[in-house]
């Protein structure tokens, strides 16, 4: 299991998250990489199986072999800073990614076939810069939002723009939900829930403070991060608070990401949720002792810089899934 996080000091960082021999409670967070990647802030990671790949505003992505704790190559095709990225590999396939998706601050997103990462093709979606993007766990579909007020549905499969409408506010970030049913915007303080087919509003969350990070969690869950400090989850049906892990950090969080447990054995709801600061702090968090009063984290882990974002990946859990893959194949001549 892989946590890449990315900071205003140009530098990535890269973990592991490990248990401990001697006991399965206690969990380490490994440092696997740390170097200056770009020549400026890095804006954005995506973490698939094997591969991460970061944007920053040196207008540049680079790619990342976590297997190897490399930089394997760089994309100089971006027209402006980068400011999302989606790497989008199917559940079939092996742990390597089938395409990139990038998003700019001038309003273009850019394809890219994964194997080998060529090129494909840049659209202009958004009149001003795009703010964030998601991927439908289809991969036909992608949902952008930007400084234009609007939201735009792109088609993956034509490499085109179907759906662009004009909205209330401007959207900082969007998100599809783990089944691709719903999807997630968030604005300012609020966050809004629609149904995917059609855009049909379902329910508004009320936040404190402005949200900067959400992820989508299993049975109609949705984290939070921004300026209150907290870790949150909500109920996204009732749109009232199911938990909230308070002043999770000194500073905003930056960035959130949901694990599944260590070993991958278990079909139990995932109960590992990592969270970034801008204090430069990693933490791994037991979501089930967030009803205590002072939860502490299972795992931290202090980069000493201004971290911007942050992703993750169950690598473990991906081979494990295609051993079994391989292990129920039919045997020939039977």
């Amino acid at each position: 299991m892989s946590l890449v996080a990315g900071s205003y000091e140009r530098f990535i960082w890269g973990f592991k998250l490990k248990t401990l021999k001697h006991s399965t409670e206690t969990l380490t967070l490994s440092p696997i990489f740390s170097f200056p990647s770009h020549l400026s802030p890095i804006k954005c990671v995506a973490v698939a199986g094997t591969v991460a790949a970061s944007g920053g505003s040196d207008d540049t992505i680079k790619i990342y072999d976590l297997s190897t704790s490399s930089e394997i190559g760089s994309l100089n095709d971006p027209t402006a800073t980068v400011t999302s990225l989606c790497l989008f590999a199917p559940p079939s396939l092996s742990s390597f990614p089938r395409n990139l998706f990038s998003a700019y601050e001038d309003g273009h997103v850019s394809f890219y076939d994964a194997d080998p990462f060529v090129h494909l093709k840049t659209l202009k979606i958004h009149k001003r810069g795009v703010n964030d993007m998601c991927v439908h766990p289809s991969g036909k579909l992608a949902l952008t939002v930007g400084r234009d007020s609007c939201l735009a549905m792109v088609n993956l499969v034509r490499g085109r723009r179907s759906f662009y409408c004009r909205m209330g506010k401007e959207a900082s970030v969007v998100k599809y939900d783990c089944g691709g049913d719903k999807f997630f915007m968030g604005m300012d303080e609020k966050v809004s829930v629609h149904e995917a087919e059609d855009a049909k509003l379902i329910v508004e969350l009320e936040s404190n403070k402005k949200v900067l990070c959400i992820a989508p969690g299993m049975n109609g869950l949705l984290y939070t991060g921004g300026e209150d400090k907290n870790l949150t989850a909500w109920d996204t049906v009732s749109g009232k608070v199911a938990y909230c892990i308070e002043d999770a950090h000194s500073a905003r969080l930056k960035g959130i990401v949901v694990l599944s447990k260590i070993d991958g054995t278990s079909d139990e709801e995932p109960f590992l949720v990592a969270s970034a600061s801008s204090d430069g702090i990693i933490r791994v968090w037991d979501v089930r002792m967030a009803n205590k009063s002072k939860p502490t984290p299972l795992a931290e882990a202090n980069t000493k810089s201004r971290l911007t974002c942050l992703a993750g990946s169950s690598i473990k859990s991906l081979k494990r899934k295609e051993q079994q893959q391989e292990e129920e194949k039919p045997v020939e001549g039977l």
